[in-house]
């Protein structure tokens, strides 16, 4: 379907205009097909200070838009008509969905529109990105009602206990698995796998490899309407990073690999160890010198840090290996077609745009410089000392994305002013909350 010919059919009603924010949320309005003409032309107005919020619309301050100095002005959307889709549960004739990003001044803070320039600048150093994701959640028979009178605690999964493959329950939560084939057909998105994962409730799908914006704009409409499929059937999901103590930690693993302008893949060579070219060392040799200093778009909530915690399978460092799960970039497959980096540090409560954008920059910049990884650990990474570390801390994050030249170059020193101060908005708030356990801990007699 076209653009053109949703706004030529004369049933067509109503279009939904979507953009995706620093969180990853979708937000936009229903515009007639007659408005719609326009904004295919022209673009639709929406308030830049709509990258401030928090997913619950805590309004944080970004310099110059919504501080003293802020006016709350619009800036233009621009429709991606690439990007059509059908809405999963509306009406012929309301059920048209196009993403969009913002442009001019106000596209150096939008996560869609930094990913383009990031795949652009890629492409000029004759490089071109392929990549799919893995998304992480957990599934609750609880309604959001119904978890948040329970204070959170004691909530029903989907599952009782860890699943792991286990047949009998993705037999058990067949309605579940169906409805989200059927939610991504209309959508477009390309879903390659779906399983139970490692705790009570915890799932995971799997969207196929593709190439530009594509696998991140269906990665950002499939986490999005998960969570829209659940409240349709009186359930609950979370993407926490850790949403109780005994829970394992929830993630977003990005898998990548590049060609050249001819198509070629450029990280395979028959001659290397376990066909691992020399361009795929600096690409790993670039992630291990920058990722690190950008933690906090893959951290990007005060929750992010506690998948860290003793004993949750999370990376231990920037290390890398190939088919080491515990490792931070673990190298995955056999062949030209198949082997790939899987960046794995990434929470499930990250921007897609943001960390394709900047997983994408750190390994290209590696190449480019030609950046020697550090040696590859061999067996299980938790033995052994990392010779590099992401920031372990939200306020360390948010310093070492600051002062970050390279995340400045690469997505812009707006991107950074703006994501810094907002996520060190919400940081200062939690800090003056009383967590329900230090009461427990201090009350009587700290």
């Amino acid at each position: 379907m076209k653009l053109e010919d949703y706004i030529a059919d004369p049933a067509s009603r109503f279009a939904t205009v979507v953009m995706a924010d620093t969180n990853g949320l979708l937000r936009g309005q229903m515009v007639s097909v007659s408005s719609l003409k326009g904004i295919a032309k022209n673009g639709m107005g929406m308030a830049p200070a709509q990258l401030s919020l928090d997913p619950t619309d805590v309004l944080q301050t970004i310099p110059g838009v919504n501080d003293e100095t802020g006016d709350f002005h619009d800036d233009p959307l621009q429709l991606d008509p690439a990007t059509v889709r059908r809405l999963p549960w509306s009406k012929p004739g309301h059920d048209l969905l196009v993403l969009s990003n913002f442009t001019g001044e106000s596209a150096k803070m939008c996560p869609r529109s930094i990913l383009k320039s990031v795949l652009a600048r890629a492409s000029e150093a004759g490089f071109f990105p392929k990549y799919g994701m893995e998304l992480e959640y957990t599934l609750f028979d609880e309604t959001p009602e119904s978890a948040k009178s329970k204070g959170y605690r004691n909530l029903k999964p989907a599952t009782q206990h860890a699943s792991h493959d286990l047949t009998i329950y993705q037999a058990l939560q067949t309605e579940w698995y169906e409805a989200i084939s059927d939610m991504c057909e209309p959508l477009r998105i390309d879903l390659a796998k779906m399983h139970e994962e490692i705790g009570a409730g915890f799932m995971e799908a799997c969207i196929g490899a593709g190439e530009g914006t594509e696998p991140a704009d269906q990665l950002v409409l499939l986490k999005n309407f998960i969570r829209a499929l659940a409240l349709r059937q009186g359930k609950s999901v979370t993407f926490m990073p850790r949403w109780n103590e005994q829970a394992d930690s929830q993630s977003i693993h990005l898998h990548v690999s590049l060609k050249d302008k001819a198509g070629k893949p450029l990280f395979y060579d028959p001659a290397g160890r376990n066909g691992v070219s020399q361009t795929f060392l600096h690409f790993l040799g670039g992630l291990q010198k920058y990722i690190g200093d950008m933690t906090l778009i893959f951290q990007p909530t005060v929750n992010s840090y506690r998948r860290f915690a003793p004993g949750t399978f999370a990376p231990p460092g920037l290390t890398w290996g190939y088919e080491n799960r515990t490792t931070c970039f673990r190298l995955v497959g056999h062949d030209a077609g198949s082997l790939r980096v899987e960046n794995r540090l990434p929470g499930a409560d990250t921007n897609p745009y943001l960390t394709a954008a900047a997983t994408i920059a750190a390994g290209v910049a590696g190449i480019i410089e030609g950046v020697e990884p550090d040696p590859e650990t061999l067996g299980s990474g938790y033995a052994q000392t990392p010779p590099r570390d992401f920031a372990r801390s939200m306020p360390e994050a948010i310093e070492r994305l600051r002062g970050s030249d390279f995340a400045k170059d690469w997505l812009g020193p707006r991107f950074v002013e703006a994501f810094t101060a907002t996520r060190e908005g919400q940081y200062n708030e939690f800090r003056r909350k009383v967590p329900d356990v230090e009461l427990e801990r201090f009350f009587d007699l700290g």
